[in-house]
């Protein structure tokens, strides 16, 4: 009789059914979700923000740009567009992006009628708006929360540049720096060691063999480095501030091979930061803008 073979995988199983979602899932997706769009305004305020003002100049708009209701629209239309770009990118319909960018409008829109009769001053206007912001935020993200995603297609080089992410938002923090080089206080390099014994206690990364030796090691450094920059003053404490960064950005590759304390998206966006921050900064120097 004629032998019959039977393969393990030419027996065809229906895929199982979806698991249930844990407890709390859903809210912790939506946390999540208004957090992304939080983030995604922030990176278009401070992209675009620098390029209002470079442009209102050379245009004549510089007063019209400083008008309390002309402000407010144009960080309503900042916000927007970074959250637009992000909410996109991670596959939310066009009507939901549309209401959210209602979101970013409508609270500024209903507050110029108070404003204009004098019950609101310009903080109060930009202040109530961004209050009413969060709850028409939020609806917005209840509404949407069951959605299945839209079909985007993502250019190979999009792809590639938002796995990159942390060097793209590095580079965004220092667009204030190209607009206006300068050098920055003395005082801010304590940030650099401080982030790395914070987020280290954070995450309990610090009871390894001499990790926190080398990172009160590193403290002690950039303190010293710090005093003596501000203890000097002038042209010589620009050039411990701007070597400050820049060494602080070898402290960044290290650890990122490492993989200790921080993670290595953190390494990764700090060492862009801190090396583009020196270049403008010794750029401000030997200019003479500082």
């Amino acid at each position: 009789m004629e032998n019959t073979r039977v393969y393990a995988d030419s027996t065809v199983v229906p895929p199982p059914g979806p698991l249930p979602a844990p407890p709390g899932a859903g809210t912790r997706r939506l946390w999540w979700h208004l957090a992304e769009m939080a983030l995604a305004m922030v990176v278009g305020m401070l992209l675009l923000g620098p390029l209002w003002d470079a442009a209102g100049a050379p245009l004549g708009l510089t007063g019209s740009l400083g008008r309390p209701e002309v402000a407010a629209l144009v960080m309503a239309t900042n916000m927007t567009v970074g959250m637009t770009v992000w909410m996109r990118y991670r596959a939310h319909h066009w009507r939901g992006v549309g209401e959210m960018a209602a979101a970013m409008y409508v609270p500024f829109l209903l507050l110029f009628v108070p404003y204009w009769t004098g019950l609101l001053d310009a903080d109060g206007l930009l202040l109530g708006g961004h209050l009413l912001m969060v709850p028409a935020m939020v609806l917005v993200a209840v509404r949407h929360r069951h959605q299945s995603p839209a079909v985007v297609r993502r250019h190979p080089a999009v792809v590639a540049l938002a796995h990159r992410w942390p060097t793209g938002l590095a580079l965004l923090m220092t667009v204030d720096m190209w607009v206006d080089p300068t050098v920055l206080n003395p005082w801010t390099m304590l940030v650099l060691p401080g982030g790395y014994l914070l987020i280290g206690m954070v995450r309990r990364t610090l009871h390894g063999p001499g990790v926190l030796a080398t990172q009160l090691v590193g403290l002690a450094v950039w303190v010293a480095l710090t005093l003596v920059a501000v203890g000097v003053g002038g042209r010589t404490a620009a050039w411990l501030v701007a070597l400050g960064w820049l060494a602080h950005a070898g402290w960044d590759l290290a650890h990122h091979r490492t993989g200790r304390v921080v993670p290595r998206w953190y390494t990764e966006g700090c060492a862009v930061l801190d090396t583009t921050l020196a270049g403008i900064m010794i750029l401000a120097i030997l200019t003479g803008a500082v």
